[in-house]
């Protein structure tokens, strides 16, 4: 039997950060390793455990979820951060998928589907099938991307892709996982993750909302088209 995903709750409300305690543990193959109140005891966690993934608040005080999302990017420890939002639609999430967030859920997503989530970030994929994932990026696009000399440096990057990488590269900005990949492309599903792996590698991306973010700013795919 394989360890358990070992998971940080951060949230700056005792009774909210209790209750998401008392979810993650009470599955079998998810077990809570800490909690903090705020982002830097969130770094400070991770910093000292380590964990799979990070449930993180966004608003707090001392440090927010914003700065301590691009902070834990930078340890370079391999946790995850898994954003929970009332999905107001400001800059504070936006600034987060952009410091490597890897996936955002509803504070009232369903039980079961919060724990998958979980299990989905801890193996190294992103949420970003839901549809509220895909108007977070279109939305963040239009307000953060810088128009003209920044768009075409995105898409200098994608010089070096193939034409099949490309058309990988669009799939992915529009949320579909690697079987839907396949499907779409005709290619088996290990063909499909072959072909996001090497994106991630040429790219430099560390996940695949990194992916999708350098697809959108490039301009590869518009915000409509998601």
């Amino acid at each position: 039997m394989s360890a358990p995903v070992r998971v940080v709750v951060v949230d700056d409300q005792a009774l909210v950060r209790g209750a998401f305690h008392l979810l993650v543990d009470s599955a079998p193959d998810l077990e809570v390793v800490g909690e903090g109140e705020n982002g830097a005891e969130a770094v400070a966690l991770v910093r000292e455990l380590e964990p799979d993934v990070v449930l993180m608040d966004i608003r707090m005080p001392v440090m927010d979820g914003l700065e301590a999302t691009s902070a834990i990017a930078g340890l370079g420890v391999g946790t995850r951060v898994l954003v929970l939002t009332t999905f107001d639609l400001d800059d504070y999430v936006f600034g987060a998928l952009r410091a490597g967030a890897s996936g955002f859920l509803l504070k009232d997503t369903p039980p079961a589907q919060l724990l998958d989530g979980i299990r989905v970030v801890s193996q190294g994929e992103s949420l970003l099938a839901p549809s509220v994932t895909r108007q977070l990026i279109a939305e963040f696009v239009r307000r953060q991307a810088s128009p003209g000399v920044a768009r075409w440096e995105a898409m200098g990057s994608l010089d070096g892709l193939t034409e099949r990488e490309k058309e990988v590269l669009v799939l992915v900005a529009r949320g579909l996982s690697n079987q839907e990949i396949g499907q779409q492309l005709f290619v088996t599903p290990a063909t499909a993750k072959t072909h996001v792996s090497r994106l991630l590698m040429k790219l430099g991306a560390r996940d695949r909302t990194q992916l999708v973010v350098l697809a959108y700013e490039s301009g590869l795919v518009e915000p409509h088209g998601a």
